[in-house]
């Protein structure tokens, strides 16, 4: 029974645990060794906090602030996306809040703006794009995103560099307005590499042309939950022979799957892919 009961933990939890501390980690080493050596101000909430413990002297710490910003957002998770999805998310915040000042250190790699700007960002993105990939969010205006995205299929990054001006105006008002325009680098840095590592937003059209339609059709829905059209009296224009068109959309991080698939059934079809700017009608999202 306990081995049963472990297997399934492992199975269904044990990367969101991974993903959670990954992102505590990488946030902590972010904000100790580049944002705050560089007076770079963060996105989102944990900008929000940096400039609150700029505002009040230090009297209210960085981990306190991420802390105490999460707490509505964590219920409005809870409330509207999922509870699993509001649990973990809640154990990504609680950790970077740890991790903060754990990696707090005098040891400066640069001061310059410019580099801590574009690391600073960088390990962002790669921290919060990695714990949306494992299914949980890290706070603030991930879960506003999450929220967007499930309603208006609007990316995530995006909406986080849409949120972030006033955080800017502080980091102008605060330390100078050429640090804000750093500020503003580091940004752009993260909600880049938020949709990189992030794939699971990024949708993909496949065009497939087979002469075994049927079971390319089955074999696609037994690997994903994906719905494919088939187009019927196809004509090769080279080979004169009769063939189907399948057209599918799936998300980038399907991708693998669906060439395996088609591979399996058919290694002599032909298939092209195709980035997919938006989609309409009744496109599977998975439960955050």
């Amino acid at each position: 029974m306990i081995a049963r009961i472990g297997k399934k933990l492992d199975h269904y939890y044990y990367h969101q645990f991974v993903g959670a501390a990954f992102y505590g980690v990488v946030l902590g080493i972010a904000m100790n060794y580049f944002w705050q050596p560089g007076h770079i101000y963060s996105s989102g909430f944990n900008g929000l906090a940096q400039l609150i413990d700029t505002l009040t002297g230090g009297r209210f710490p960085v981990a306190w602030g991420i802390a105490c910003a999460n707490l509505p957002l964590l219920l409005l998770a809870w409330l509207t996306l999922s509870k699993r999805f509001a649990i973990f998310t809640a154990m990504a915040v609680v950790l970077s809040a740890i991790f903060v000042p754990l990696f707090a250190t005098k040891t400066v790699l640069t001061s310059d703006p410019l580099m801590c700007a574009i690391f600073g960002g960088g390990l962002n993105g790669m921290a919060v794009g990695t714990a949306l990939r494992c299914g949980l969010g890290t706070g603030g205006l991930d879960i506003i995103g999450m929220i967007l995205k499930q309603h208006f299929r609007t990316k995530v990054g995006s909406v986080n560099l849409a949120f972030n001006a006033l955080i800017m105006i502080g980091a102008g008002l605060t330390y100078g307005w050429q640090y804000a325009l750093y500020s503003i680098i580091g940004v752009v840095v993260s909600a880049h590499f938020i949709d990189v590592f992030y794939t699971h937003q990024q949708q993909i059209q496949e065009m497939i042309v087979t002469n075994k339609p049927e079971m390319m059709c089955e074999h696609i829905q037994q690997k994903m939950r994906r719905g494919v059209t088939i187009i019927d009296s196809a004509h090769g224009g080279y080979t004169g022979k009769d063939k189907s068109v399948l057209l599918t959309v799936v998300t980038q991080h399907e991708l693998g799957d669906l060439r395996e698939a088609i591979k399996e059934v058919d290694p002599q079809a032909f298939y092209s892919e195709s980035k997919v700017e938006h989609t309409g009608g009744r496109f599977f999202e998975p439960e955050p």
